[in-house]
């Protein structure tokens, strides 16, 4: 699985680690996560990350 990069703030989102804090379990693709979900660091939407 892929590691995704927010492009405003560097925030990486590792889906071996997931986002637990926002209720996304390890595991969970990028591409599964919620169109709401949002960059934990800066708020910044799904649409501001970038594949690595």
């Amino acid at each position: 699985m892929a590691k995704w990069r927010c492009i405003v703030c560097g925030y990486e989102y590792d889906p071996t680690i997931g986002d637990p804090e926002t209720g996304i379990k390890p595991g969970t693709p990028f591409e599964q996560i919620p169109e709401s979900w949002v960059c934990p660091t800066c708020g910044a939407g799904k649409d501001q990350f970038e594949k690595m």
